[in-house]
């Protein structure tokens, strides 16, 4: 991800912020309003403490401003308590909001996106960046805001007082602010910036090796493994040390600035007694103010330092929600498709990877009648899996139109598209849920004799029923729990509930034992049965009862047949990788 400048960092995440606080307007006034209730407050105790000591002084009752000092100290208790509880109100549903946009969010990022990312990584990026949110809110309405009116207000009531001890707290107090934000944003911010992606890399890491424990133990990995986390780990260590003790030396320089304050207005003060011009309550009026002055001014010196930290927090999700979604373009006029729409067009069909320097598909041209079983062959590299990933618009085509029984695709939206078409990958993907959430996930409101029964045409009803909860059973994480055949089985279940007329599979079969690859094999003939069928085959054999194959090579479509007419061309590239693979067999 690009560095972007510290103060542009600022404003986006800030920006960010303010505009989702700002669909709660009422609570967000609310708590507005109580902060400069409680803030005016204390402003006023140092002026009713000046009155006490005076009054006391000249022998005066004192008690007048003692029960106004008591009253001020409950209005402003009561208005920070109310102001709490307000923005419980308004940080829980913004943080719910928020994680709930980033992760639609990225749910409609492209699938370039997903291959390129790490899920651990994003993960933390959406959980690191809303509790930012909540330190943010508490930073920005019941810290920093009224920490600043206080500074206004008790510099100005001590400009009332002697305008020279006001001045020198007004230059004080921007000779604080500045070092503060010059050294929080310039200095810190970078480094905790460096340290957050990091952070990131971390969450990704861990993730990457947890969900691949089973290939780290196949190959006795653990020490290796162990030794490449320890290298993220340092590499964060270091950033973490650096960004903390930057931050320390930014408390030093502003404790020394603060020191510097207390100088130039106690002096001030004291100056202006010796000369006669201020009286004990005057100059107790001058230690209470500096003393909540100092106070306030710490305290926006941490908020400063937590605020950045805050928005190098969220700076991540906020770059994410950046992200360009997967287009959902449909072309004008928009189409819909036939119900059981299956009979597949590609017409002078242009494709060319995002960088690449040469297209991989130019005016391809193929007609696939609805119901016909294909299979698709090719070297790796030669285009099939695009081909079938264009039909879903994974992939946009730069030329060229496909088309269902007609109608392009372009024209229709991606949920009605992706609707009529049924998917069964070469491996399987399951959700760490139970079996029949795992099946019915192809058919949001199916019932249960529906899952059943797609079980029982997928073979997959005999293992489930095995089972202790049988179709409750949950199946770990990504169907861990279960053999390749059995996840194969449920992907091909799935496929049968969801009843699409066009079916892709992408050789099924190829990565299981004899006795699974003949189950699957027979699941996957009855799916087929009445589809419009795309096998992306790597085994051979298995498109030979297919009623035409597709042969790619570096995006051209060199040969189109049955499986005997290829075989019979003697110079043709389908019978030479047939014949490569039955002598390798």
């Amino acid at each position: 991800m690009s560095q972007l400048p510290t103060r542009g960092t600022f404003a986006r995440v800030l920006a960010f912020a303010t505009s989702r606080w700002a669909r709660r307007p009422g609570l967000l006034s609310i708590i507005v309003g109580l902060q400069i209730v409680s803030t005016g407050a204390d402003v006023s105790i140092p002026i009713l403490t000046g009155r006490l000591v005076a009054a006391v002084a000249d022998g005066a009752t004192p008690w007048v401003a003692f029960w106004g000092l008591m009253a001020l100290g409950v209005l402003s208790i009561a208005a920070k308590i109310v102001s709490y509880f307000a923005i419980i109100d308004l940080t829980i549903p913004t943080m719910r909001e928020v994680e709930a946009e980033a992760f639609a969010h990225v749910q409609r990022l492209p699938a370039s996106w997903h291959a390129n990312a790490f899920a651990g990584s994003t993960v933390r990026k959406i959980t690191r960046g809303a509790w930012a949110l909540d330190d943010m809110g508490d930073l920005l309405l019941l810290a920093l805001g009224p920490a600043v009116l206080v500074l206004v207000g008790t510099t100005a009531t001590l400009t009332a007082f002697r305008i020279e001890v006001g001045l020198m707290a007004l230059a004080g107090a921007t000779i604080f602010l500045a070092i503060s934000l010059a050294l929080t944003l310039k200095w810190v911010a970078p480094a905790a910036r460096l340290a957050n992606a990091q952070d990131s890399r971390v969450s990704g890491a861990l993730a990457d090796a947890i969900t691949s424990n089973a290939v780290v133990k196949a190959h006795a990995a653990e020490a290796r493994e162990d030794a490449r986390i320890d290298r993220v780990l340092r590499k964060w260590a270091h950033r973490s040390r650096r960004t903390w003790r930057r931050g320390t030396w930014s408390g030093l320089a502003q404790d020394l600035s603060l020191w510097l304050l207390r100088a130039l207005v106690l002096g001030g003060a004291l100056l202006a007694f010796m000369r006669g011009a201020a009286g004990a309550g005057e100059i107790a009026f001058t230690v209470s103010a500096l003393g909540m002055l100092d106070g306030y001014l710490r305290q926006i010196g941490n908020h400063v330092r937590n605020l950045q930290k805050a928005v190098n927090d969220a700076e991540e999700m906020v770059d994410l929600m950046q992200d360009n979604p997967e287009k959902n373009v449909v072309r004008p006029p928009a189409r819909a498709l036939p119900p059981r729409a299956a009979a597949l067009s590609f017409n002078h069909v242009d494709y060319a990877y995002e960088g690449a320097p040469t297209p991989l598909f130019t005016d391809l041209n193929v007609d696939i009648p609805m119901g016909q079983k294909v299979g698709l062959v090719g070297r790796s590299g030669s285009g099939k899996t695009t081909f079938v990933k264009l039909v879903q618009r994974l992939h946009e085509v730069t030329g060229g139109t496909i088309t269902l029984d007609g109608v392009d695709i372009a024209s229709v939206s991606l949920a009605e598209l992706r609707s009529h078409v049924a998917l069964v990958p070469q491996e399987p993907i399951l959700f760490h849920r139970s079996l029949a959430d795992n099946i019915g996930y192809a058919r949001p409101g199916a019932t249960m004799d529906e899952v059943y029964a797609a079980a029982s045409k997928a073979g997959a009803a005999e293992f489930i029923e095995r089972l202790e909860k049988g179709y409750g059973t949950e199946v770990g994480e990504r169907g861990v729990k279960l053999s390749g055949g059995e996840r194969q089985r449920v992907a091909i279940a799935r496929a049968f509930l969801s009843d699409a007329p066009v079916l892709i599979m992408d050789e099924a079969t190829s990565s299981l034992d004899s006795e699974a690859e003949a189950r699957v094999a027979e699941a996957a003939e009855r799916l087929m049965e009445g589809r419009t069928t795309l096998v992306i085959a790597h085994r051979l054999a298995t498109v030979e009862r297919m009623d035409r194959i597709l042969v790619f090579d570096r995006g051209q479509l060199v040969e189109d047949g049955t499986p005997s007419e290829l075989m019979a061309r003697r110079d043709g590239l389908y019978r030479a990788l047939r014949e490569k693979q039955t002598l390798a067999a």
